[in-house]
């Protein structure tokens, strides 16, 4: 018997709801109790490491929403990984705490954080290399986190929102 392939339903992808994931970073065990609920619309949740003490993630947890959780240098949770490699809507995300010294082979998007600074940048190669800030302690800046949208389509939009 041969398999027959299942068409995808529903509309066709420039009229699908784009998919809402909130980046965020640096907790390291405090964050703004306002956020959960700035995060409410989100699709998926992704921390980016240093969240020190995993209890500090339960409310997050509880918007019912994928949470996932990159190990920072200050996380000594071993179940969460150094790394990630995602993929959204055809876009290929590698996800790290600390940024490597260049972009893992495939990967169009590098989000990182450790540096409690938002970033935007995309490098000679086309890898855009995004940065949401710091939930708790900032450096020269104020506490944030990034929007990132990704259309049915395959576009990316990148916004920093400050707390």
């Amino acid at each position: 018997m041969i398999a027959q392939a299942t068409l995808p339903s529903g509309p066709p992808p420039a009229q699908r709801k784009p998919h809402r994931i909130a980046v965020f970073a640096d907790t390291h065990d405090a964050y703004p109790q306002r956020l959960t609920g700035l995060l409410a619309e989100a699709d998926e949740l992704w921390h980016l490491g240093d969240v020190c003490a995993p209890d500090v993630l339960a409310a997050l947890a509880a918007l019912g929403r994928p949470l996932l959780v990159v190990r920072g240098n200050n996380d000594a949770h071993l179940a969460w990984p150094l790394t990630l490699r995602l993929e959204r809507a055809s876009r290929v995300f590698h996800l790290e705490h600390i940024a490597p010294r260049r972009a893992p082979a495939g990967a169009e998007f590098v989000l990182c954080g450790h540096t409690h600074v938002p970033e935007d940048v995309t490098d000679p190669g086309g890898v855009r290399w995004l940065n949401p800030g710091c939930i708790s302690y900032p450096r020269g800046q104020g506490c944030s986190f990034g929007w990132l949208t990704i259309a049915a389509t395959g576009e990316v939009d990148w916004r920093i929102v400050a707390l």
